[in-house]
C-alpha cells in the first residue's frame, strides 16, 4: 500500500512538472491588473489550458445617458451594443517560460482592434504587454500593476 502510495505521488508530480500549463504555474500572472490609464481593472483567469482577461471593473460603467458603456468602436457593426463591463479583451496566451506568456491576441475597445500580443511578468511584479500586428517590433508596449487592494 505505501508503494503505491508513493508512485501514484511520484506519478502525479511527474505529471505537474510535465505540464507548464497547470494552475500553479499560471498562477504568477492571474488576478487583477492595471492598465496604464487606471481607469480599469482588468481580471486574468485560466480558460481551459490557455490564459484570457476580461474588463472586471470600470470608473465610469455607464455613458453619459446612463446606459451601460458599450463596445461602440468594434469593426464588427454586430458587436458595437455589446457591455464593455465584462468583455473579454485577452484570449489565447499560453506560458511558455516562467513569467512569459505568447500566442495570444488582445482586443482594444478604445480602436474596436485585434493585436497579436505577448506578456511578460517582470522581477518588479509589473505585467509587460505588447501588442502588435506582424512582428513584435511594430507594436506598442503597455506596464499593468496590482491595484493595491
Amino acid at each position: 500500500m505505501t508503494r503505491f502510495f508513493f508512485v501514484t505521488l511520484a506519478l502525479a508530480a511527474l505529471v505537474g512538472f510535465a505540464n507548464p500549463q497547470s494552475a500553479s504555474a499560471q498562477s504568477e500572472i492571474l488576478g487583477r491588473w492595471l492598465p496604464p490609464e487606471q481607469d480599469s481593472v482588468i481580471e486574468i483567469y485560466t480558460c481551459g489550458d490557455l490564459v484570457c482577461g476580461r474588463i472586471a471593473h470600470l470608473d465610469s460603467p455607464v455613458d453619459e445617458d446612463g446606459k451601460p458603456r458599450a463596445d461602440n468602436n468594434n469593426r464588427d457593426e454586430a458587436l458595437r451594443g455589446r457591455p464593455i463591463l465584462g468583455l473579454e479583451l485577452l484570449d489565447g496566451f499560453s506560458r511558455k517560460d516562467p513569467g512569459d506568456y505568447r500566442g495570444g491576441r488582445i482586443y482594444n475597445p478604445r480602436d474596436g482592434k485585434v493585436y497579436k500580443a505577448v506578456m511578460t511578468l517582470l522581477a518588479d511584479g509589473t505585467l509587460k504587454l505588447r501588442g502588435y500586428v506582424g512582428v513584435p517590433a511594430l507594436g506598442k508596449t503597455q506596464i499593468w500593476t496590482r491595484p493595491a487592494n
